[in-house]
């Protein structure tokens, strides 16, 4: 057999058989990649790869920026810093109507510049904003709309997981990946709250309108934004002006954290130790995504389908913007059935060559990639986020949620579209750092 026909074979048998099985998308790629490398080449040369790669893999500096980061992130969750984040968006917005879903997503988005992870910035929403929705009479399917898809603010604003694993999968600057997400993130959240304005204006009784907080209430719940504000500024300010790597930002970043939490109370013992557990959790995970991934493409590369669908692609007579429509589609429907970073760092080496092959910026094409992932956290059946909220407030139908999540799906398409036809909303920051 041909190595691109062995090279189909694969790709079924990850699809339709390990992943219906469900074996975890780290593994089966593995298993898949070592096999099909095996077969195509030899035994001898596909154990050398995979001693090599894992090495390569877990022996790389570049990669200690994934815990580093996921530590930031769940310190913050549990010391109570998006707490103080939604309380000073509440007392801003929480007065108009449909104010205190937007001063989720203003929270969410603050919360989100500190927080890589969708689910972590859901979570922690999810347990602040929907009692307090519930409270004052809101409509479920705008709570839970709101806080499900909040939560991707965390996919796309720096320092996000999804940009560094596509960092480290397509050896990118992670520094001007994590600065292209900064506007990109700041118009999906304002395409959110637009979305909450609209559907408040058509039915009021969605989010009607809570107290009224004087200014003076409103210019204190300042300070409970500081810290967030700081260590945004001071991560991300400290990559662009070259004062850190990813690493040693990440490193300042939980540093800086703990100074302004453990000596206040605001972090206990057992909390820290919770935040240990989760990060060394998702930082296994993703360890073992990208290792799954390395070994998947190795053997991709040997059969050259990536090569063959990059120049058959170029060599179509078609705007080269039907070829990305179709790309981006293939995103959504397979977030809608596997994990979304997983079927993320499964496609990126038959996509990543393929938009490169197109005459695609690599920054601009490694967001686009990211906004289109973020919705697969939101798409049942397999919506990560959705869960989370579902477990946060068991009493709401799956099915509401679901429906609610709608409401939101357009403002992320939305904001797809106005990234492709201005791409330099997400272009603009890591070219003034060049």
């Amino acid at each position: 057999m041909s190595p691109i026909l062995i090279g189909i074979i694969g790709i079924v048998i990850l699809l339709a058989v390990l992943f219906f099985l469900g074996m975890p998308v780290g593994i089966a790629m593995a298993i898949v990649g070592f096999c099909g490398f095996w077969y195509v080449v030899s035994f001898k040369a596909a154990i050398t790869m995979v001693g090599s790669d894992i090495w390569s893999t877990f022996s790389s500096y570049g990669l200690t920026v994934v815990p580093l980061f996921v530590f930031l992130g769940y310190l913050a969750f549990n010391s109570g810093i998006a707490e103080r984040l939604y309380s000073a968006a509440y007392k801003w917005f929480g007065h108009m109507r449909g104010g205190l879903a937007i001063a989720t997503i203003g929270a969410d988005e603050l919360f989100a510049a500190i927080c890589g992870s969708n689910t972590a910035t859901a979570a922690t929403m999810g347990a602040v904003a929907l009692p307090q929705m519930t409270k004052y009479n809101y409509d479920t399917r705008l709570s839970s709309g709101t806080v499900v898809t909040g939560g991707t603010l965390g996919t796309v604003m720096p320092p996000s997981v999804v940009l560094i694993v596509i960092g480290l999968q397509t050896e990118q600057s992670i520094i001007k990946l994590f600065l292209a997400g900064i506007l990109p993130a700041i118009l999906l959240g304002i395409l959110f709250v637009l979305t909450i304005v609209v559907i408040c204006r058509i039915n009021p009784t969605f989010g009607p309108a809570g107290p009224k907080t004087s200014l003076r209430d409103k210019i204190s719940s300042l300070t409970g934004v500081i810290e967030a504000v700081v260590i945004f500024v001071l991560v991300i300010g400290g990559l662009y002006v070259g004062w850190f790597t990813p690493t040693e930002a990440g490193a300042v970043g939980v540093f800086f954290t703990l100074m302004v939490t453990v000596p206040f109370g605001r972090l206990s013992w057992n909390n820290l130790i919770s935040s240990i557990r989760d990060t060394l959790k998702i930082s296994c995970m993703v360890f073992m995504l990208v290792t799954g991934a390395i070994i998947f493409s190795r053997f991709l590369a040997v059969t050259r389908i990536p090569f063959m669908i990059a120049d058959f692609a170029a060599g179509l007579d078609v705007s080269r913007y039907v070829i990305l429509a179709f790309v981006l589609l293939i995103y959504l429907i397979g977030g809608c059935f596997i994990d979304s970073l997983g079927f993320l760092v499964l496609t990126i080496p038959i996509f990543f060559p393929l938009g490169m092959a197109l005459g695609f910026d690599p920054i601009w094409y490694s967001i686009i990639l990211t906004m289109v992932t973020t919705m697969g956290a939101i798409t049942p059946p397999v919506g990560v986020n959705i869960y989370v909220i579902k477990a946060l407030a068991p009493e709401i139908p799956l099915g509401t949620i679901f429906r609610s999540v709608s409401f939101f799906l357009v403002a992320c398409i939305v904001c797809i579209i106005i990234l492709i036809i201005f791409p330099q909303i997400a272009l603009i920051i890591p070219s003034m750092g060049q």
